[in-house]
């Protein structure tokens, strides 16, 4: 009835991932890593991701697109009615197979998915860091891709995930608007499944901004409301972008080479603006975290780089949509 779908670049939680689901459920895990390569004197071929794939197990390549191409590749290769996607570093919970299926089974016609329920393990003795907060933010998110069963037919009709999507970032919530547009429901299920919070390092809010561009290729697809119709908030795109506007004017007017006292008072000011801008973003980040040194610091250092960067990733979006 099933097959489950799990895109990977090789990271060890996949081990335990496959061990969860168990072997009662065939699987195919789609090998995104590049084919080969080049080093000096030839080419390196990258190793087996398995050594020994279970038999229930299949391993297919992808070639290195991105993870909406490896779940296209995965989807196309099964031939069961419902594919399961996971992400290969989920643990899905005891007697989760079986909890699929029930999830699965009786559905109307009329409903092309259903996502599982997703939980984040956070410490309990502790506020949870910024990138664990980021990581819980998937608790209410709708349609990811983390546990999301489609029927295959639905994902026929519609094409698939949309290969423009490069990351691991927008692909599903842009096939859920697609597939719910063309006359299908999607359900939340009672499936569990974890997600473990990964440290993903001290930049790891700076490189996440890198999804304003998919935002431009959201909006170009489906409109100015595409956020709200996938359950979103607003977003601070609009404030980063009046905080890097302050900054730059403050900078510039700061070094002109002849300045008079008007220009002085002009660059204080959007000085200024800046500095409130920055703090209110820093503290709002800080406040609900542990406040530990080193995570003031990063909260401190990130905030005053991530308004910049995410306009520049937006900028460099919108320069690809209208190409």
């Amino acid at each position: 009835m099933i097959t489950v779908v799990i895109p990977t670049i090789g990271r060890p939680t996949l081990r335990d991932t496959l061990a969860a689901v168990g072997p009662g459920v065939p699987v195919i895990v789609v090998d995104d890593r590049a084919l080969a390569t080049e080093q000096e004197g030839g080419t390196r071929t990258a190793p087996p991701l398995l050594a020994e794939p279970p038999p229930h197990v299949r391993v297919v390549r992808s070639g290195g697109r991105g993870p909406a191409a490896a779940r296209n590749a995965g989807w196309r290769a099964a031939d069961t009615p419902w594919v399961v996607f996971l992400d290969d570093d989920v643990i899905p919970a005891q007697g989760w197979a079986e909890a699929v299926w029930k999830d699965l089974v009786d559905l109307p016609d009329d409903v092309a998915g259903s996502q599982g329920r997703i939980v984040v393990p956070l410490p309990a003795d502790r506020r949870p860091t910024d990138g664990e907060r980021h990581t819980a933010g998937l608790t209410g998110a709708l349609w990811v891709t983390a546990d999301m069963a489609y029927r295959r037919s639905a994902l026929e009709a519609v094409g698939g995930f949309d290969e423009r999507f490069p990351r691991a970032y927008r692909e599903d919530a842009d096939l859920a608007l697609r597939v719910t547009r063309a006359g299908h429901r999607l359900v939340r299920g009672e499936r569990v499944t974890e997600h473990p919070v990964r440290a993903d390092g001290f930049w790891a809010s700076v490189r996440f901004q890198r999804g304003n561009a998919d935002d431009a290729l959201m909006r170009r697809l489906h409109g100015p409301s595409w956020r709200a119709d996938i359950g979103g908030g607003r977003g601070r795109l609009r404030l980063h972008a009046l905080t890097t506007a302050a900054g730059l004017a403050a900078l510039l007017l700061g070094t002109a080479a002849a300045t008079g006292a008007r220009t002085k008072v002009t660059a204080l000011g959007a000085g200024a603006a800046w500095a409130a801008l920055t703090a209110e973003f820093a503290w709002r980040r800080i406040a609900p975290g542990p406040r530990t040194p080193l995570e003031v610091l990063r909260m401190a250092v990130t905030s005053v780089l991530i308004p910049p960067v995410a306009c520049a990733h937006r900028l460099r979006g919108e320069w690809r949509v209208r190409r």
